[in-house]
């Protein structure tokens, strides 16, 4: 089976004001490099719009009425210092979903071996009833959600290596033990959660890296405390909130990976997924602001995921 790769045109329709680190030139920095000849097996299809209703499977309706109020006719608008929202937000969002649940749909029907969506806006900031950090909805919560109504999965995985604290996974899943949230991120840094005795219902799996630190210390976290925890939980998918801003290009944060991290973290992954959850592996992007950096990495995790 390929590694299937999803995206869509109206993602680069999600505007942020000038000079925001969250801007269209991130998927275009990652198409550029995905259409070097060495991908040239990547299964690439266009994203799907999303089911509406399946939003409310991680977020209640008066949020989602608040954000669809939130985008503007014109222009950009504020949702809060750092989110915004351009009249194509809406549908980008969407799209995400949209994209998040067909890549679940794939692993578990076996139309692909895994699958990565290179989507924004990025999801994992969004609490239940709160966008911010960028992110309107909470896209790898929606997609475990769906992997469990859907498909009748038990227990999902949620990997989040991106450098910020996905608070708003943690705040979705908080109680549930049938999701597991493990996140390696840097700290103190935004949003300001993710200390290791933040562990919810024992669902919840933070291993907070300090700043200037590195591939050894990434490596120990992966070793000593995430990949563990999925060996204990033996999840039945495996979903990867992929930010790439713990690359040390990154002007957002002060971690130094390199792409050879992220592939050797997608492998360990794929390892963990080969093990317990007959290799469903869904990945999400989320940050990387730096757009060598982030093209680099992403060339190393999608040439990792192909690899099989």
């Amino acid at each position: 089976m390929v590694t299937r790769l999803y995206t869509h045109p109206v993602f680069l329709e999600h505007l942020t004001p000038p000079g925001h680190p969250e801007r269209p030139d991130r998927l275009r920095a990652i198409e550029r490099v995905l259409d070097d000849e060495a991908f040239s097996a990547l299964d690439r299809v266009k994203a799907p719009e999303g089911d509406q209703a399946t939003i409310l499977y991680a977020h209640p309706e008066n949020h989602v009425a608040r954000v669809r109020a939130a985008i503007p006719e014109t222009g950009i608008a504020s949702i809060d210092a750092d989110t915004s929202a351009s009249p194509k937000s809406w549908q980008a969002a969407v799209t995400a979903i949209g994209a998040a649940n067909a890549a679940v749909d794939d692993v578990f029907d076996g139309r692909a071996a895994n699958v990565f969506v290179a989507a924004r806006p990025p999801g994992h900031h969004a609490e239940k009833t709160t966008a911010m950090g960028f992110c309107l909805f909470n896209t790898a919560a929606i997609a475990a959600r769906y992997a469990q109504k859907r498909h009748q999965a038990e227990r999902v995985a949620i990997v989040d290596w991106d450098v910020h604290h996905g608070n708003g996974t943690q705040d979705i899943f908080w109680d549930d033990p049938s999701v597991l949230y493990c996140s390696t991120h840097q700290m103190p840094l935004y949003p300001g959660t993710g200390a290791k005795s933040e562990t919810g219902a024992g669902n919840i799996v933070n291993a907070p890296l300090a700043p200037r630190t590195g591939s050894e210390t990434f490596r120990d976290a992966f070793l000593s405390r995430v990949l563990p925890s999925i060996d204990n939980f033996a999840p039945d998918l495996i979903i990867i909130s992929a930010g790439f801003d713990a690359h040390h290009r990154d002007p957002l944060a002060e971690i130094n990976l390199t792409e050879e991290d992220f592939d050797w973290a997608t492998g360990q992954l794929m390892e963990r997924a080969a093990r317990h959850s007959g290799n469903r592996l869904v990945s999400l992007l989320e940050g990387g602001y730096d757009l060598q950096g982030l093209a680099f990495s992403v060339a190393a995790h999608v040439g990792r995921l192909m690899k099989g």
